[in-house]
């Protein structure tokens, strides 16, 4: 082995120790979070509504809705998930935390409600991003490992290259029928390498939605650095000085409204309206259905309802556009479901190679201390014979 593979190897094993537990972790559940909404939709009922053909129920409605049911409810976040999903409100209920209220959008009709906190792919999505350790400490911990992993991915590949043609056969597949030891190795080598590209994606993909200076990154090497990132991304505020002319409907009704108009062909909408806050009230607009995608938004002043800044998706930059695509990517749903079994798969290599390369490292230090308990003994047995003679 060179001096430089030897290097290479160095910082492949010992980066794997410090990684391995973390990117198990974060890995499998990551595996789980795939299929999340294909699970709960399978098992909870709350998550589907019969389509009636008429028209949707007014934000004002639904918020009118969660307050008479929860009085000293904050409603932050309006969801309409889909023709056949249900609304959501996400409410801050103080010292209580939040709560998510599903509503029927064709009624208004509370149908059901939970604490984040108790929901399972909640826990598991927390335990992916901060290893249920404080945010601040346990987004770090898994930034840097996941940074680790993606340098031990790289260092894998170099070591694992063939050097000769006649080897390449051999390294793309993986002897089944040798032993478990040889299996056991080419699982962590072959499977290591048809993954790599994949999780090199997932991995960006997920710094990006953890750690703003990623996705300015992205952001700027898809935009060649021509646009302003500030300009394009920043909300306006509300002025509570321009009061005059107040709108004689809801404001948020008004924003919606306008929303479905412009973007008529919306499967999905999002609604912000923290009134604790100065922003104004913004509405998404998404292309499907639970996907984050391929959005328009539009920000409105909350006091008179005018309109503050527009998102076209057709106008937004490169950069924008890939930025608003981190969440699909992450999860393989910017593909359909193929995708999501990539993503899946591509997880489950990335869980299984701290195991099996922890197996070839004990292995190999097995065999490390059983050859030198063979070398002392052919020495000692080599010097009794040299004192006989």
């Amino acid at each position: 082995m060179t001096p430089f593979k030897k290097v290479m190897l160095f910082c492949h094993r010992w980066l794997g120790f410090i990684s391995g537990l973390v990117v198990f972790i974060v890995s499998i559940t990551g595996c789980i979070f795939c299929f999340q909404d294909e699970i709960q939709d399978a098992v909870y009922e709350y998550r589907t509504v019969q389509n009636t053909g008429k028209p949707y129920v007014q934000p004002s409605q639904l918020i009118a809705e969660v307050k008479k049911a929860y009085p000293k409810a904050s409603p932050d976040y309006i969801y309409y998930f889909g023709k056949e999903r249900p609304a959501g409100v996400l409410v801050n209920m103080g010292k209580e935390g939040f709560e998510y209220v599903f509503l029927n959008p064709y009624n208004g009709k509370i149908t059901y409600h939970e604490k984040p906190q108790t929901n399972f792919f909640i826990i598991v999505e927390y335990i992916h991003l901060y290893l249920l350790l404080p945010p601040a400490i346990g987004k770090w911990i898994v930034g840097v490992s996941v940074i680790i992993f993606m340098v031990i991915m790289v260092t894998g590949l170099i070591l694992w290259w063939p050097k000769r043609k006649t080897d390449r056969k051999r390294s793309f597949t993986i002897k089944w029928g040798g032993r478990w030891r040889r299996v056991n190795y080419d699982l962590h080598n072959v499977l290591g390498f048809y993954a790599t590209s994949i999780t090199m994606i997932l991995a960006i993909s997920g710094l990006a939605i953890a750690f703003e200076p990623v996705s300015k990154a992205i952001y700027n090497i898809a935009n060649l650095g021509s646009v302003d990132y500030n300009k394009e991304v920043t909300e306006p505020k509300s002025d509570s000085l321009k009061r005059a002319g107040l709108a004689k409907l809801p404001v948020v009704d008004l924003a919606f409204a306008y929303a479905r108009q412009q973007a008529p062909a919306a499967e999905m909408f999002l609604i912000h309206n923290d009134p604790a806050l100065s922003g104004a009230i913004g509405v998404g607009a998404y292309a499907k259905s639970m996907h984050y995608s391929h959005a328009t938004g539009f920000e409105f002043d909350k006091y008179n309802g005018k309109l503050l800044k527009s998102y076209i998706y057709d106008k937004k930059s490169p950069g924008l556009k890939l930025n608003e695509m981190n969440y699909d990517i992450h999860v393989g749903q910017i593909l359909g479901l193929p995708g999501k079994i990539i993503a899946f798969l591509a997880s489950l290599i990335a869980a299984s190679l701290p195991i099996t390369g922890f197996i070839i490292w004990l292995g190999k230090r097995k065999k490390s201390k059983s050859k030198n308990v063979r070398t002392l003994v052919h020495r000692k047995t080599h010097k009794q014979q040299v004192q006989r003679v």
